[in-house]
């Protein structure tokens, strides 16, 4: 049997509660006293979820497009001419801040580590110490191609101890883990609407401090990627400076009362790990086994390994899709894997589905 709507096992976009969907059959004129309301609601709410506040010098803005387009515009806005950037790499997406670096010509050196194993913080101390040129570090905490979690606070704590910014990708980890912003000594943090708030993709978002944000303003690389001039449009008249993704915003705003009424990110955070629970040990029974060793798993993403050489996952997926279950294909070059997420808007019985029927699947491609 075919379901209405295919569940979404991907880590964004990913399934949204049916009231999140109805907030979007609205229109909004971006102009309006009344929508430029809801923004600003949505940004205090942002920093009342990260567990900062605009009186201890931080700020949250919104920036239209993808999770890629908020991590660009801190690099684009926040590194001066004079500035180079360490980044901890293990995987595509420390790879894509490594490429966006080399397109807007910001000097940068990348430190690279295996991709099954959490970024080093040693490999970083001995970038600094080797390096003094080095102002800013950047890493993924929840790095998607593998679902791995890298360590920012040790990571952060080693940046702040040394006078270094420290900007975090935190994609698909911000309101599904736990994060201490003050004590990872975290100096910008940026995230989305389609991740782990469980909205819908169109803009993203960076938590950032105040000062490190205006420490190059004017100076930005990018017009429309600009984050300071973007800052300061919405402190003089609640606006965006270029039209808004309105009813992904009304939609967000939704999805942020849905996460208090679960019980905030930690109530999420135990959903998300029931999630993972459930998938895995339905894997093991079904003689899959995880990329990653178990110490190394996260409640976002797990990345499976193929269960022999012959196994074809573009049948495997196709069939998947026609009972109405969506996976993803792996990211690795080295190694044939899929992932299967544990976020959004699904719940443990959800993923006994998704077990049952990939032992259908199975029965049916072997």
């Amino acid at each position: 049997m075919i379901l209405r709507d295919k569940l979404l096992f991907t880590p964004g976009p990913l399934m949204t509660s049916p009231s999140v969907k109805q907030a979007m059959l609205r229109d909004a004129g971006s102009w309006e006293a009344d929508f430029n309301a809801i923004v600003a609601a949505a940004r205090e709410d942002l920093l009342r979820l990260a567990g900062v506040s605009r009186s201890k010098g931080w700020e949250a803005v919104l920036m239209q497009g993808s999770g890629t387009f908020g991590v660009e515009a801190v690099f684009q806005t926040c590194v001066p001419a004079s500035g180079k950037v360490a980044v901890l790499v293990n995987g595509a997406y420390g790879e894509r801040i490594v490429e966006m670096l080399r397109c807007a010509r910001i000097d940068h050196v990348a430190v690279r580590g295996a991709e099954d194993e959490p970024n080093d913080p040693r490999a970083l101390e001995a970038a600094l110490a080797a390096d003094s040129a080095i102002t800013h570090v950047a890493m993924v905490h929840c790095e998607t191609t593998t679902g791995i979690l890298n360590p920012i606070e040790a990571v952060g704590l080693m940046a702040r101890d040394r006078g270094k910014i420290f900007i975090v990708d935190a994609m698909s980890s911000f309101a599904g883990l736990p994060i201490d912003l003050e004590a990872c000594g975290i100096d910008f943090l940026i995230s989305s609407s389609n991740k782990c708030i469980e909205g819908t993709p169109g803009f993203s978002f960076v938590i950032a401090k105040r000062a490190a944000l205006f420490a190059n303003e004017g100076h930005a690389r990018s017009l429309s990627l600009d984050l300071a001039a973007q800052l300061r449009g919405f402190e003089r008249n609640g606006k965006f400076r270029y039209t808004p993704p309105t009813q992904v915003i009304l939609a967000f705003v939704q999805a942020l009362k849905e996460l208090d009424e679960e019980g905030g990110v930690c109530q999420r955070h135990r959903r998300y790990c029931r999630n993972h629970q459930v998938l895995h040990a339905g894997m093991r029974r079904l003689g899959f086994q995880s990329y990653l060793k178990p110490e190394a798993l996260s409640p976002i993403i797990t990345t499976y390994l193929y269960p022999s050489a012959d196994f074809n996952f573009d049948q495997f997926h196709a069939r998947l899709s026609d009972r109405g279950f969506v996976i993803y294909p792996g990211k690795l070059t080295k190694v044939d894997t899929f992932r299967i997420a544990t976020i959004g808007h699904l719940f443990p019985a959800d993923f006994e589905l998704l077990v049952a029927a990939m032992e259908l699947t199975l029965r049916e491609i072997s």
